[in-house]
């Protein structure tokens, strides 16, 4: 069945498509910070790795508002390693690093992620497509916002 939103097929299709990489994006992150909470270690490790389940269950239920947007859209939404290896700017963990290594890498990981949805905005937007322009909305605070706290621990 045709889908029929308001939005044209090409539309819907480019958002889509940027909506793609911010779900394999959020997925490497998903990935990264569950990683850190496992291994992280130091005199920081509780406030560490309480902070990082605390971001990775936050970015799991993302995942699933991204998928669902992607496929309210009337496309199918990439779920493999593979697919999100190539769709991807947030780079796989690091094994072997410090808690302090860990931060700094979760910031720019959340910055990537930013910048990612900054740049489907204007897509959104010209398509008309507020559902997507508020999806990214939420997502950049909330990255912003994480960056921040993290920043803030290695301040000093």
């Amino acid at each position: 069945m045709l889908v029929n939103i308001g939005i044209n097929e090409k539309d819907r299709k480019d958002t889509a498509d940027g909506l793609s990489r911010l779900l394999a994006d959020t997925y490497t992150l998903y990935l990264k910070t569950h990683n850190y909470h496992w291994n992280v270690t130091g005199p920081m490790f509780q406030t560490l790795h309480l902070m990082f389940e605390t971001q990775y269950n936050e970015l799991a239920l993302a995942v699933d508002l991204i998928a669902e947007r992607i496929r309210a859209l009337g496309v199918f939404a990439p779920g493999s390693y593979t697919a999100f290896a190539k769709l991807a700017t947030v780079k796989e963990a690091r094994d072997g690093i410090n808690a302090h290594e860990m931060i700094r890498d979760l910031v720019e990981s959340n910055e990537a992620v930013i910048r990612t949805a900054r740049g489907l905005f204007p897509v959104a937007e010209k398509s008309g497509d507020e559902v997507t322009q508020d999806l990214l909305t939420t997502r950049m605070q909330t990255h912003e916002k994480t960056a921040w706290m993290l920043r803030s621990l290695l301040d000093g």
